[in-house]
């Protein structure tokens, strides 16, 4: 019964039968009630509800005391760390709110290895790893659109090589320098979470609003609170090599409702499924979470309250959050703004990756297909292409300065994966700029990373307009002016489609999802994994 309408039923009994005594001086709001046969009885009868509704509005109040107490309780579940832990200057600018002033949200979700206590150490195996630093093994970057139309999951394969910023632990002062080329899961450990999600930031330049992260033991307890998930292979699976490789998964064929520690070894096992890579986990993952979420949202026992009492429990405990979610009441409001996706429109993808060139097993961002996929999210643009045509980028309100003031600093970005950066393409393009007017356009001999596609960048919003005129000047479209902490400038580097020639030629614009990114609908309820012929019994 919700407080409102115990709200409605106490005055109802209040008026039927005051708890103020009424005299005969009027005092007490009414005439003394006439003498009838049967009196005594109905004296009786309205002291018992004068005695009910007491009875019924201290229920009430203690009622009310203890759920206060127990939401107050599972606030103090909820285990909170700092958002972000890289330097300020490398954060990604805030996503832009739409036409209708909504605005995306993005949330890093989280799997740590860590062996910090005994539940995990039994669970995780390992034993000489004990209490180490953690790993972020899963790393999915949740995408909710500005119109809360649609939902983007991008996981990262853990094995990728990324480059890791300088992060400060905040609780302690440590300072960790940045790192080039290092394993992504190691981010975790310098620091907390909020390295991760800095590490996530440099690499994508998506802004991050909020993480979410599990260990071991929240997988097993939020497994069960929920009932199970439905899971599929395509062949009798058991996920153990004669040389220890292997999560101990043991499932026959078909679909299986895995709880606890089965469906922690689902999410773990990497020997057994397709081709034993980390790519075929993070599919494995993908349909593990599209099936909880339809289990969520079609489970009829989660309206009975104990069953809810026993989610919410499990899920506070196991959850360590920001502090942007670091409440019951923060919590929910997440969840409301995620139920308003219809499950159809969940995409779930896989960064496009190749195999590193330096280091075996290893793999990196695949050139193009992930700077692609990242741009549609940062553009809040649908991974299942469903979204209506974008608008055209709008010129700034800001007018520019004349050609001649507008100070322009030209890099060369031409460098990619397979090619090296053609030389002499900043002073080039410089003297074009000075042709055009752009008397203040330098050259910046200084090595930078590449970039597929020419870009131009400015610091602030009141030199968004300079930056269009030069766009404008050299043909470039105004989708590729974007505003940029790493810049002090208007910053224009010359990218890998513009090597040669005097003359920009945009590439057609493409909001397609690269194929690369094995894209799974949310919906998809045929989804089954393939067993490697060697783990099946």
């Amino acid at each position: 019964m919700g407080r409102s309408s115990v709200r409605g039923e106490v005055p109802a009994v209040e008026d039927t039968m005051s708890l103020t005594p009424r005299g005969k001086d009027g005092r007490g709001g009414g005439a003394e009630p006439p003498q009838v046969p049967g009196g005594d009885r109905g004296r009786r009868r309205r002291r018992v509800l004068r005695w009910s509704a007491i009875v019924l509005a201290v229920v009430i109040l203690g009622t009310a005391g203890a759920g206060y107490l127990y939401y107050q309780h599972l606030n103090a579940n909820i285990k909170k760390d700092h958002l972000n832990i890289g330097d300020a200057k490398d954060r990604a600018a805030e996503s832009k709110a739409n036409a209708a002033g909504q605005t995306p949200l993005n949330i890093l979700l989280i799997g740590s290895d860590a062996r910090d206590s005994e539940e995990n150490q039994k669970l995780g195996g390992a034993k000489d790893t004990f209490n180490t630093a953690p790993r972020a093994d899963v790393q999915m970057l949740l995408h909710l659109s500005a119109d809360r139309s649609n939902m983007s999951v991008v996981s990262m394969p853990r094995d990728t090589l990324v480059d890791i910023p300088k992060c400060t632990d905040p609780d302690t002062g440590k300072v960790y320098g940045a790192l080039t080329s290092t394993i992504t899961n190691d981010s975790l450990g310098r620091g907390g979470p909020g390295c991760t999600v800095a590490t996530w930031e440099k690499l994508t330049d998506i802004h991050i609003d909020h993480f979410m992260m599990i260990d071991f033991a929240g997988v097993v307890s939020m497994a069960d609170a929920i009932g199970g998930v439905p899971v599929c292979v395509d062949a009798n699976i058991y996920s153990k090599s004669s040389d220890g490789h292997g999560s101990g998964l043991k499932l026959k064929k078909g679909t299986t409702s895995v709880k606890g520690v089965q469906a922690l070894q689902w999410l773990r096992t990497r020997y057994g499924f397709e081709d034993n890579t980390d790519i075929a986990r993070a599919k494995a993952q993908h349909q593990y979470m599209n099936a909880m979420v339809r289990q969520l949202r079609e489970n009829a026992t989660l309206g009975n309250p104990n069953a809810l009492r026993k989610l919410a429990e499990t899920a506070t405990s196991a959850l360590t959050v920001d502090d942007g979610l670091g409440s019951v009441a923060k919590l929910y409001d997440l969840s409301k703004e995620l139920k308003k996706v219809p499950t159809k429109r969940i995409t779930m993808t896989t960064m496009p990756w190749q195999y590193s060139s330096s280091s075996s097993g290893r793999v990196v961002p695949k050139p193009g297909d992930a700077e692609q996929l990242f741009r549609l999210v940062r553009e809040d643009i649908a991974l299942d292409g469903k979204d209506k045509k974008k608008p055209a980028t709008p010129a700034s309100t800001d007018p520019p300065a004349a050609d001649d003031h507008i100070a322009v600093q030209v890099q060369n970005g031409t460098a990619s994966n397979t090619r090296a950066a053609q030389t002499g393409r900043a002073h080039a393009i410089a003297q074009l700029l000075t042709g055009k007017g752009f008397t203040e356009a330098v050259a910046d001999s200084s090595a930078i990373s590449g970039v597929d596609r020419t870009v131009i960048r400015y610091p602030s919003a009141d030199l968004e307009g300079d930056a269009q005129r030069v766009a404008e000047a050299l043909g470039v479209p105004l989708s590729s002016v974007k505003k940029s902490t790493d810049v002090s400038g208007v910053t224009l580097v010359v990218g890998a489609d513009w090597r040669s020639g005097t003359k920009y030629t945009a590439p057609a614009e493409d909001d397609k999802t690269p194929s690369s990114a094995q894209v799974i609908n949310g919906s998809d309820k045929k989804q089954c994994m393939h067993v490697n012929p060697n783990y099946t019994w």
